[in-house]
């Protein structure tokens, strides 16, 4: 049985999910609420770039409150991860599916989905959270940074709907985020690292100033990924873009 998720605010366009989540939180709006596009003129990714959102694919932030201090509530990109790819099992051979750090989801091996979580203080000091999540049902980006794929070159049938990927991936998000609330992030690191792309495999991890090589061993904790460097000293990688013989 799905698990119950909170409700959905489905537009025909919007310049983006997230920044219409932002509106919403400075008006004073809690959530949780999930908002939905089938087109975004203006839609972001990580670092500011451009995330396009072609028809037929799937552009949803939710937007949500909460009392955990900054460093932890990021750890829901990991919790939208795995719904991400949970949806994606349910569409594809399992086999297929897997998750890149930080929360990267890879069909076949290439990128399929794109992740964005941005917050705000709250004028009571908590946090409002904005989990976006652009998934490529049908169709890829034009100018994609690295290799993407779509559900629908995975699939015999026609991929689903934006409306009834949602709600898979809204029901998905929520079971993962409930365990993470009780459980803390112990419970998404290890659903994390069963479905984790690269451990083990040579990694190149780009960093806002410099680049570093060495063998990715596994998640810490906190989430950061760990580095087994040449000098065999470990780096923690807590932000910045991973490569696994695609650099």
């Amino acid at each position: 049985m799905a698990t119950a998720h909170p409700p959905i605010a489905f537009f025909d366009e919007l310049d983006s999910t997230n920044a219409e989540a932002r509106r919403r939180a400075e008006a004073g709006e809690a959530g949780p609420l999930w908002i939905a596009a089938l087109r975004q003129t203006a839609g972001r990714g990580r670092r500011g770039r451009a995330w396009e959102t072609g028809s037929g694919n799937l552009a949803a932030t939710l937007l949500i409150t909460t009392d955990r201090p900054a460093g932890e509530a990021a750890q829901l990109s990991f919790v939208a991860a795995l719904a991400a790819a949970d949806l994606a099992e349910s569409c594809l051979s399992p086999g297929l599916v897997s998750v890149k750090w930080p929360n990267d989801l890879l069909i076949a091996g290439r990128k399929s989905a794109g992740i964005l979580v941005e917050s705000g203080a709250r004028p009571d000091g908590r946090l409002w959270l904005a989990v976006g999540i652009g998934i490529n049902l049908v169709s890829g980006p034009e100018a994609a940074e690295r290799p993407s794929t779509t559900f629908a070159e995975h699939m015999d049938g026609a991929p689903p709907t934006p409306e009834a990927a949602l709600n898979i991936l809204a029901s998905s998000f929520e079971t993962w985020r409930s365990a993470w609330a009780a459980q803390g992030f112990p419970a998404i690191a290890e659903g994390w690292t069963r479905r984790a792309h690269g451990l083990g495999q040579p990694c190149v991890a780009r960093l806002p100033n410099e680049t570093v090589e060495g063998l990715a061993e596994g998640m810490d904790p906190d989430g950061a990924l760990r580095l087994r460097m040449a000098d065999g000293q470990v780096r923690r990688i807590t932000a910045g873009d991973v490569f696994f013989g695609e650099a």
